[in-house]
């Protein structure tokens, strides 16, 4: 007897639906599964054996077969387990007509524990954004609440033997409830801005990061507030839109890593060790899965140390940095996992870290500075908007209060600026200053009639490239815009050229 049920598949953040027809037929005893299953669905079949018999069913002692359509695509995860478990149920007739056919029009999703509980699964959000309106889905308890933003008439069980009582009329299913706020809070409330004593500049630059979405390399000796700074930078960041949650959010979902959230409620801070993998950062393997660019999107990713990074694994962000996406190939596979974050770098200007210190001495030799150095190439550095350096505090400074700005006083300025932007770029896909396209930079980047000759004076004695000259625009568009200006004008731009000295030789000068 055949028998057919429907689930749903991923392929890299988004779903597409799998047809799951179970055959029961005369001969020896098998339970084969086909259509292209990685290791975790042929595992299936012993979690679905146990099950039925657990939850108090036959498992057929016949010829079972489990084809997974479309046979050509890979079909990978443990969220089949409860679609085959149903479909063996109705091909060997243990379900009512009317329950297989429940089970043939719905979409069923969820691990099975060998006692026939649900357990959860990941890209559960990602895989429900597919199904057509009007269709119903059934997940895990523990999944309810993504799945109940997916737009999807979403039901949560919590075993194998409730879906059945459900289909067979006997219980009524259980709607997915959203039970969580999102906010918009920050993931690190107990640290401010005005904890940073001195480094007005650095102070500023970061301010102008995320009003307008801007990459920023901090450059000094240790102990000079970089990281400190950094990891402050996600506290005046303007919260996620709805859109832009549900865009973290899947990506999130398909890595496991969603846990018991409905939405990400805040701008994700990805901070990997400089020991890193070039998959780990950029995302790969076997089936495609996010890397730190990707589950930074929307949000910072913040490189300390940056020179310690191998340069291999730097160069790898060249094309994220510069297309807010990446692009995945395998031999029968590829996806776009989407990659527009703000890049916070921290490095130490030699390897002993006291080159430029007014009052330590340099024991590294010109050598040694060049190679370390060297790990950041010409083209990444073309893509930061600003570089700051940062010099010791002194012991005055250090030894007063902290009297600077709070994080919420340099919040307030950011999101009067992210408004602007966003009315700005109402019905397109730029969503701040720095993900501005060529012909948008021409249409809102208008300069008064002083900014050209700064602009040719810098690019001629900097030696900067026209992308450069785009960022200067881009980053002076969002000064502006902390002002409420409509026009660049040359106090802009001049204060955006202090910030652009991206070269190894005038960042060890400086």
């Amino acid at each position: 007897m055949l028998a057919k049920t429907r689930t749903l598949g991923l392929r890299g953040i988004d779903g597409y639906e799998v047809s799951v027809e179970v055959d029961v037929s005369a001969g020896m005893p098998t339970f084969a599964v086909v259509g292209l299953p990685d290791d975790a669905v042929r595992e299936s079949r012993d979690r679905v054996t146990a099950a039925l018999r657990n939850c108090g069913y036959d498992f057929p002692l016949k010829r079972v077969t489990v084809n997974l359509a479309p046979a050509e695509v890979k079909k990978s995860g443990s969220h089949f387990d409860l679609p085959i478990a149903l479909g063996v149920l109705a091909a060997s007739g243990q379900m009512s007509e009317e329950a297989a056919a429940q089970a043939a029009g719905n979409y069923f999703v969820g691990e099975l524990a060998l006692d026939g509980f649900l357990r959860p699964v990941a890209g559960v959000l990602p895989m429900l954004s597919s199904v057509a309106r009007g269709d119903k889905a059934f997940v895990p308890e523990q999944n309810s609440g993504e799945a109940s933003v997916s737009g999807t008439e979403a039901y949560c069980a919590t075993s194998l033997r409730a879906v059945v009582d459900t289909l067979e009329g006997k219980t009524q299913a259980v709607p997915c409830v959203d039970s969580q706020t999102t906010d918009g809070t920050s993931q690190n409330p107990g640290i401010d801005f005005s904890e940073v004593k001195g480094q007005p500049l650095a102070k500023r630059a970061l301010e102008i990061a995320a009003a307008g979405g801007h990459n920023v390399l901090l450059v000094g000796p240790p102990g000079t507030g970089k990281s400190m700074l950094a990891k402050r930078f996600a506290g005046i960041l303007p919260p996620l839109t709805t859109q832009e949650a549900l865009e973290v959010t899947r990506i999130y979902s398909v890595c496991g890593m969603l846990g018991t959230h409905r939405l990400i409620s805040w701008r994700p801070f990805r901070n990997p060790h400089h020991t890193i993998s070039d998959i780990a950062l950029i995302g790969g393997n076997v089936p495609p899965k996010p890397g730190e660019v990707s589950l930074a999107h929307n949000g910072v990713l913040f490189l300390d140390e940056l020179a310690e990074f191998p340069r291999t694994t730097l160069e790898v962000l060249r094309q994220p940095l510069e297309d807010f996406s990446v692009a995945i190939s395998r031999a029968k596979e590829r996806v776009i996992f989407p990659a527009r974050f703000t890049l916070i770098a921290a490095t130490n200007p030699c390897p002993c870290g006291y080159r430029g210190h007014p009052d330590r001495t340099c024991s590294c030799t010109p050598l040694q500075v060049k190679r370390y150095l060297s790990r950041m190439s010409g083209p990444l550095l073309d893509r930061i908007d600003m570089a700051v350096w940062l010099s010791p505090v002194k012991y005055q400074e250090w030894r007063g209060p902290a009297a600077g700005e709070t994080s919420a006083q340099i919040r307030d300025r950011v999101l009067r600026a992210r408004r602007i932007q966003r009315e700005r770029f109402a019905g397109s896909a730029t969503t701040a200053n720095a993900f501005m396209t060529p012909k948008e930079i021409g249409h809102f980047c208008a300069l008064d009639e002083d900014s050209p000759p700064i602009l040719e004076a810098g690019m001629k004695r900097l030696g900067l490239s026209a992308r450069s000259l785009d960022k200067i625009l881009k980053t002076a568009r969002t000064i502006a815009d902390l002002e409420g200006k409509a026009t660049i004008s040359k106090t802009h731009i001049m204060e955006v050229m202090q910030y652009r000295a991206v070269d190894r030789t005038t960042l060890i000068e400086a």
